[in-house]
């Protein structure tokens, strides 16, 4: 991954797709613990922990980690902030509802982007409580968790307001179910065209990291789309 072009590699032990079960910690901790560890022996890499768990979180930091991605931004265990201010790393804050086992059953917005704005920002205020430091935080809309393909749209189209309440945004829409409606697809493996338009639209709009599954392609969609908004600076 690495020498594909990756700045980060993202670790979980637990599914967040929808309608997965949680994993309790003991079991997160047995499966990441020993991958973190030996990616740690061979490489310098910056690492993520994926996990909604504060205990998880902190066995990973502990085993050489550098940031936490909570898919649930301190909702389902808020304890977890105070571990990212503790510990002094990043946290990413992803916009959700409800749980992944639930959150696809009725997903409703009146206005999804200013409702994901406003969420994000009660999450925010809720790290910085927590004592997480500003430069610390990161946001992510939280493409394809608790909405419908309309509102993963709406929000990708408003990604500039989101970069605009200034904090470094991660957009993760690789190889998301919604673009599958839109593509005569079979398989999710074949989207990965799809997902580097998002991409190069997400640099465009001054998203600074992207979550995939297709390196080598977003790495080339994210780079042009980085050379031509530089071009003239």
């Amino acid at each position: 991954m690495h020498a594909q072009g990756a700045d980060m590699i993202d670790i979980g032990g637990e599914s967040t797709r929808p309608g997965a079960e949680p994993v309790p910690a003991d079991e997160q901790i047995k499966r990441v613990i020993p991958i973190i560890t030996e990616i740690r022996r061979h490489s310098p890499i910056l690492l993520s922990i994926d996990t909604r768990l504060s205990e998880v979180a902190e066995a990973a930091l502990n085993a050489g980690a550098n940031v936490i991605n909570d898919v649930s931004a301190g909702r389902h265990d808020p304890a977890i902030l105070r571990v990212a201010a503790l510990e002094q790393v990043p946290i990413v804050l992803m916009h959700s509802r409800e749980t992944p086992k639930t959150m696809q059953d009725h997903p409703f917005y009146e206005d999804v982007l200013h409702e994901v704005i406003t969420e994000l920002r009660e999450r925010i205020n809720a790290a910085l409580d927590a004592g997480v430091r500003p430069d610390h935080i990161v946001l992510d809309p939280g493409i394809g968790f608790a909405k419908r393909k309309q509102d993963n749209l709406v929000l990708l189209a408003g990604l500039e307001q989101l970069t605009a309440l200034g904090y470094p945004v991660l957009l993760g829409t690789s190889r998301k179910r919604f673009m599958g409606s839109i593509c005569p697809v079979n398989e999710p493996s074949e989207l990965v065209t799809a997902t580097a338009v998002t991409t190069a639209l997400g640099v465009m709009a001054g998203v600074k990291l992207f979550r995939v599954h297709d390196i080598v392609q977003n790495r080339h969609a994210a780079d042009v789309a980085w050379a031509i908004k530089h071009c003239q600076d």
